[in-house]
């Protein structure tokens, strides 16, 4: 599998692009805040010459979803996410004037992902984990033949999500992290929401959070 990663919005998320041999693509976390952005991402799959078949959510937070509707008009793909997303999704436009930007309203989910679910594209097969604490529905994706995860806002290199917000419970992430995500291979890449990569054994060893 080929992992790509394009950095949009003034809040600087992470949007990645997953594709199989076969030239089929997940997309996970569309950040692009506008139409310059958005082709950005467009010119880039027109370029791998991808087949976008799959769009996925982490969460629901504003950054996360910015590009949602703008991936339904062109690729005719609505996003897939947690059912517990609701409020932040209808919430956005409102939380979006909080740092000074606007959006459309966010597309209804063309469905609803749960722990343990897999979803696919071509030949690759991923796992959602659902890891509450940063928001409700925190999902992460595995993907075990390729031992990488695509974590959202849950883990980050050296830190975790923001819970001082709706919807946040630090407790809770932290015990989401110790059952879902700490119990996998320590060489597993955590490929996060924003920053840079790490790996899960980096992040037992030595992210703050943990450290006993």
């Amino acid at each position: 599998m080929e992992i790509h990663k394009i950095v949009f919005s003034p809040i600087k998320v992470n949007t990645y692009i997953l594709a199989d041999q076969s030239g089929k693509c997940a997309v996970i976390d569309c950040g692009c805040y506008d139409e310059n952005e958005f082709k950005i991402l467009t010119d880039f799959i027109m370029g791998k010459k991808l087949e976008p078949v799959l769009l996925l959510n982490t969460h629901c937070h504003l950054d996360h979803i910015f590009g949602n509707g703008m991936f339904l008009k062109k690729y005719n793909l609505g996003a897939y996410c947690h059912s517990e997303e609701k409020m932040n999704r209808t919430n956005a436009v409102l939380y979006s004037q909080f740092f000074g930007l606007t959006m459309d309203s966010p597309p209804e989910p063309a469905g609803f992902i749960t722990d343990g679910q897999t979803v696919s594209f071509g030949s690759e097969i991923l796992v959602a984990l659902h890891i509450p604490g940063h928001a409700p529905g925190s999902l992460a994706f595995y993907s075990k033949n390729n031992g990488a995860i695509f974590t959202g806002d849950a883990l980050f290199s050296g830190s975790i999500g923001k819970t001082d917000i709706p919807g946040g419970d630090h407790s809770m992430l932290i015990d989401s992290i110790q059952s879902k995500l700490f119990v996998l291979p320590p060489e597993t890449v955590v490929y996060p929401g924003h920053g840079e990569a790490t790996t899960i054994g980096m992040e037992m060893k030595s992210n703050p959070y943990f450290r006993k």
